[in-house]
């Protein structure tokens, strides 16, 4: 039995000694020394040397205006970017801004007044600070997605998981610890559905003195495959949780925030990636949808697929790659116009949907390569779509998951754990919550929409857990016994199950773990309301994905096929529908993590959960104490 330890920053026992998450090094602020005896009871003064760093920075730089100073910059070329000029800070203003998309303007959330998002790049091994301030209307907090932040949950985003929202008028300073990745990231708001136009692309280099494991490309592009609504994102997400309906789908898919050729008004702003024949681009490919998983592919071109989630896998090339949302895929184009010398080709994006029930926006996105060195051809020349597969091809899609192998190099390990401590098998269930007297409830049977995992729909505390949990008080926020299996067992994919299974609850549960817990997690897809597939996205870890299958998970058998040699290793893993995943992870972060799907009506309607993994005995094994200026509830 798991005992919960209510005093994180004094000594409670971990099981094994740390390996991934030694962080003596890059958890402290630019400028700053520690000894080789420090303690925990050295960090409140280490941090406040970080804080006056941050303080000085903030106050030279005076109030940021509404186009704050980029703070990591490029000698550009006919090429691209050649040089990058190193500083560690950004200033993130949260700012309304117009923008006009399929010929209406709308005022939407914006960063630095830009839609996608600034770029922030690193190198592996980089403390990234990124002052926030909210100059919005409303409360807001930002996610560093796939970042592990290693002892460090303070700065991880969710709001009233690890954090109250910054509130309009207010500031928040979020430091990026950049400890094991090496890729392609991204960053979004982690507040209501805010990351609809709040998102953009972390690219990190490889540290210092080291190299990819490929040729260098010629230039790198992040391509941010995302959705467009016509009517203001807070009414979306208003009318369904008023009427406990589905949420409006999305009036177009966008490439680098633009929708495309195919749509009205849209033609000359249309996202085009200049090349030349020969070169070598390194396509950094990120959904960031709110609600669909997508195809992508290059008419006449191939793609090598050399990276997920930031982490490198072994090189294969593909006609199309599909990207489940919130994950992000690594790629390499080699630019080769072939026989037809044309001067512009279309990269194109369509959604991939699972659940028949559900309404979903299926249109086509594109975006243009044009060879700045073909001979010249109008704008509107015809350009090839590439092929992509059907909307409901849902073995297209596995068959390209199946593919992803970590590199398992000397210089990229895999380091897969073999034996486990604790299992956990974990239903993923669109649910229905039952009508409350009075009300006119627009979900299935007359009911509300729901979610859940293992029949507990999250119910989001209005303080923050992490808070909380360091001050000795998460019992009085949450509970602790969020089950390791499904209360009920049943035939999970089963056809015409009973309606009564639909229905769950909201509660809020959550997970503890010792430290060094070696865990496993089998996520389970059931027929529930039809099935769906799902994006389960954890925080402050990245997972080996070890199997994966359709129909109903088989202790006795199943693990019997896991891979333990290469998997691939991710921080968002695609279940399929009415199939499973098993996931492995050494539970080295101590901090309070959320665990959610990345379709935003999933988590609003309660698929998550939390995982509270407790200090170990070193000083490399706890919490780090919290900033001063956090965000009051």
């Amino acid at each position: 039995m798991v005992q919960t330890c209510h005093t994180p920053p004094h000594g409670c026992a971990r099981t094994k000694a740390a390996r991934r998450f030694r962080t003596s090094q890059a958890v402290l602020p630019v400028g700053s020394v520690r000894s080789p005896t420090m303690g925990v009871a050295n960090a409140p003064a280490i941090w406040s040397v970080g804080v006056v760093v941050a303080a000085l920075i903030v106050a030279a730089q005076g109030s940021p205006s509404s186009s704050a100073r980029r703070r990591y910059s490029f000698l550009e070329d006919d090429d691209g970017p050649s040089r990058l000029h190193r500083h560690r800070h950004h200033d993130f203003v949260i700012k309304e801004s117009n923008y006009t998309r399929l010929c209406r303007e709308k005022t939407i959330l914006t960063v630095n007044g830009k839609f996608p998002g600034p770029t922030i790049y690193a190198k592996k091994g980089d403390v990234v600070v990124v002052n926030v301030f909210n100059q919005g209307d409303k409360n807001i907090t930002l996610h560093w997605h796939g970042v592990n932040q290693p002892r460090s949950p303070w700065w991880d985003g969710p709001e009233y998981i690890t954090q109250c929202p910054i509130q309009p008028g207010k500031k928040f300073t979020y430091r990026i610890i950049f400890s094991e990745e090496e890729g392609t990231l991204w960053w979004h708001a982690h507040s209501a559905m805010d990351r609809d136009t709040v998102h953009g692309a972390i690219v990190i280099h490889p540290r210092r003195g080291t190299t990819y494991p490929f040729s260098k490309p010629h230039r790198e592009i992040p391509i941010i495959l995302g959705e467009w609504w016509n009517n203001d994102i807070r009414q979306v997400l208003a009318d369904a949780t008023s009427t406990g309906s589905d949420f409006q789908p999305s009036d177009a898919n966008t490439i680098n925030g633009q929708p495309g050729d195919l749509f009205a008004c849209s033609s000359n702003a249309t996202f085009r990636l200049p090349v030349k024949h020969g070169k070598t681009y390194m396509l950094r490919i990120i959904n960031a949808a709110l609600t669909n998983g997508f195809f992508f592919a290059v008419a006449g071109h191939r793609l090598t697929v050399v990276g997920s989630d930031a982490s490198y896998t072994k090189p294969f090339s593909v006609d199309h790659v599909f990207i489940d949302a919130g994950q992000t895929v690594t790629a390499l184009l080699k630019a080769r116009r072939g026989r037809s010398n044309a001067r512009y080709f279309y990269m194109a994006s369509r959604p991939l949907a699972t659940n028949p029930q559900a309404t979903v926006d299926n249109s086509t996105t594109t975006a243009v390569l044009e060879y700045v060195d073909a001979p010249a051809a109008p704008a509107d020349a015809a350009h090839d779509l590439p092929s992509l597969p059907a909307i409901n091809d849902s073995s297209a899609a596995a068959a390209f998951t199946a593919r992803l192998r970590s590199l398992a190099s000397k210089e990229h390990p895999a380091d897969v754990p073999r034996h486990v401590d604790e299992h956990m098998l974990v239903t993923v269930e669109v649910n229905e919550i039952a009508c409350a007297p009075g009300e006119a409830c627009k979900g299935p049977h007359g009911n509300r929409f729901a979610s859940s995992l293992n029949n507990v729909s999250f119910e989001t505390p209005r303080s923050d857990i992490l808070g909380a949990y360091y001050r000795s008080a998460v019992g009085g926020v949450v509970r602790t016994d969020f089950p390791d299996n499904p209360p009920s067992p049943f035939n999970f994919t089963a056809d015409d199950l009973p309606p009564e299974l639909a229905l769950t609850a909201r509660d809020t549960r959550v997970k503890v773990l010792e430290y060094g817990t070696v865990l496993e997690v089998v996520l389970q897809g059931t027929t529930i309301l039809g099935g769906d597939s799902h994006p389960m996205h954890l925080h402050g870890f990245s997972f080996y994905v070890v199997g994966r299958g359709i129909g109903n998970f088989d202790k006795s058998t199943d693990p019997a096929k896991y891979n333990l040699v290469d998997p691939p290793y991710q921080n968002t893993v695609s279940v399929p529908k009415n199939g499973w995943v098993a996931v492995r992870l050494r539970a080295e972060n101590p901090g309070v993590w959320f665990m959610h799907c990345h379709f935003e009506r999933h988590m609003v309607w309660g698929m998550e959960t939390v995982f509270i993994v407790k200090n170990g005995k070193g000083p490399d094994a706890k919490i780090m104490p919290p900033p001063p200026n956090m965000p009051r509830c």
